[in-house]
């Protein structure tokens, strides 16, 4: 608990520089990453494990502030993608700097790389164990790149 309290706190101040929540940079994250750049919204819920109504309203306010979109779902009418624009891209790649120095200084650097690669390899065990959604809609996307 203490690691992660420390951690996040400092995440969360790095975050506000930029104008985003913790979990609008995971959003960001998230859909980034993933094929076209877009999520099935039950998919997005399932990754950050927010309830479908908190999706919708992180989705809500990040489409206010122009950094996300809706497109239906071609092949299922109930279905809707949350889409990353250009601005939400933008917004991302300012912010991720800063994001990879804190986690150099504070976790990685910590830890010799043969450590470190244990540990990575725990924490995914341990994230498919918890929260089995965690990639859900990211197909293609290899251990490297999720999100770890």
């Amino acid at each position: 608990m203490e690691v992660h309290t420390g951690l996040t706190s400092r995440f969360a101040t790095q975050f506000d520089e930029h104008g985003l929540s913790p979990v609008e940079f995971e959003v960001l994250m998230r859909l980034a990453r993933s094929p076209e750049r877009r999520l099935r919204m039950s998919d997005l819920a399932a990754q950050t494990s927010l309830s479908t109504s908190g999706v919708t309203r992180v989705v809500d306010r990040m489409e206010r502030d122009g950094l996300l979109c809706r497109h239906a779902c071609p092949s299922d009418r109930r279905s809707l993608y949350a889409v990353v624009t250009e601005a939400g891209i933008a917004r991302l790649e300012e912010t991720l700097p800063g994001h990879l120095a804190l986690i150099e200084r504070w976790f990685t650097s910590q830890l010799d790389p043969e450590a470190l690669r244990g540990l990575l390899g725990a924490l995914r065990n341990v994230r498919d164990a918890v929260n089995p959604g965690a990639t859900a809609g990211s197909t293609g996307v290899n251990d490297a790149t999720s999100g770890d």
